[in-house]
């Protein structure tokens, strides 16, 4: 039998089955108050008799540290402000070509505003776009043209088993449920995706959708998913070879790996590593070209490795909104040559590469 404690509570004990134990009754308060626990129950339960059950053995024991050591100061406010939002049933969602919650006569013109002032307060919304209840959440990046460039290449996703690697706010993750996919896994640590993924979940609890606030450096070996995405993650870190060791980990054999990521031209021994900042991003490593990182897919031991997709980042596919009023693209592009960054880099431009383990 495997015990453990979860989340700063006591979760309960697993058979081998893993089969869950606890009762509502075990559930204590903790910063933040019960939501945020019942988010993390319902993840267990539904992997209990599922092939991610082994991931039980430390998942909430990570999730538990996460709690008590990492949480950030505006989490509490976070919380509450997520218990605000109003109960409403939608009339008809949409996940097929759109991510869509019912429609503006579902609610009143109150409801709305309020709706509008809450979500508000989880600024900047960066991936959608999302539309609820006639609200249209314009967000920095138009993610949807993505998943067009993305899904008319890929396996099939019914009944697959899905992790997406660096998830943000869970746009992807929505469509990727309207592929029909068994169950949709978000890892991504950053607290206000977190926030605004819950907000959206609460008008559609799909049990089929999870995010966890945990980085792929924290993933075990799990070798269970059917499918594994990393869209816009691999440049941000420091040891791409390591990051594609840790998303073929993910992979059962003969599963599917879908990597989104900036590239420059070149051959297969170009790779620019920027100084200090790149679109003045700070965090930005490796630009490989497409023909390297084949070479880099090859050597961790990708099998039928396909460059399906290159584009340049347009300045109508990610810009400021009223969602997100800070800078952007336009203004990390040389003003007299958009061609370049403002560092003089060559500007954004993304690929997309298929791949089976």
């Amino acid at each position: 039998m495997v015990s453990f404690i979860g989340i700063g509570i006591g979760i309960g004990i697993f058979s081998s089955s893993y089969k869950l134990e606890a009762s509502n009754s075990q559930l204590l308060l903790i910063s933040g108050g019960p939501l945020a626990v019942n988010w993390f129950n319902d993840f267990y339960k539904h992997i209990a008799d599922s092939p991610l059950s082994h991931w039980l053995e430390v998942l909430p024991a990570q999730i538990a540290s996460w709690q008590k050591e990492q949480q950030h100061g505006d989490f509490t406010k976070w919380i509450k402000l997520l218990s605000k939002l109003p109960e409403i049933t939608p009339s008809s969602i949409n996940l097929q070509n759109k991510v869509e919650f019912g429609h503006a006569s579902d609610i009143s013109e109150y409801a709305q505003k309020q709706v509008v002032g809450l979500l508000k307060q989880f600024m900047p919304w960066r991936k959608g776009p999302f539309h609820l209840f006639g609200i249209h959440i314009d967000t920095e990046w138009r993610s949807d043209w993505k998943w067009d460039r993305v899904q008319p290449h890929i396996q099939p996703l019914k009944n697959r088993y899905v992790l997406d690697v660096g998830c943000g706010s869970g746009y992807h993750m929505w469509r990727m449920l309207g592929e029909e996919a068994k169950m949709v896994v978000g890892a991504d640590p950053s607290q206000l995706f977190l926030m605004q993924f819950q907000a959206m979940k609460h008008f559609n609890t799909d049990s089929r959708i999870h995010l966890l606030p945990v980085g792929v450096e924290q993933l075990p070996e799990l070798k269970a998913f059917d499918t594994v995405f990393s869209m816009g993650v691999l440049y941000h870190r420091r040891s791409p070879i390591d990051f594609l060791y840790q998303l073929k980990n993910q992979l059962r054999k003969g599963g599917e790996l879908v990597l989104e990521t900036l590239v420059v031209e070149g051959n297969e021994t170009t790779v620019l590593m920027p100084g200090e900042r790149y679109a003045q991003m700070r965090n930005v490593w490796y630009l490989p070209s497409t023909a390297a990182l084949t070479l880099w897919m090859q050597r961790v031991g990708f099998k039928n490795i396909r460059v399906v997709d290159v584009a340049p980042t347009s300045l109508e596919e990610q810009r400021a909104t009223q969602w997100m009023d800070g800078q952007s693209l336009s203004d990390f592009l040389d003003p007299n040559d958009q061609s370049k960054t403002i560092e003089g880099y060559p500007a954004p431009l993304r690929a997309v590469l298929v791949a089976e383990c």
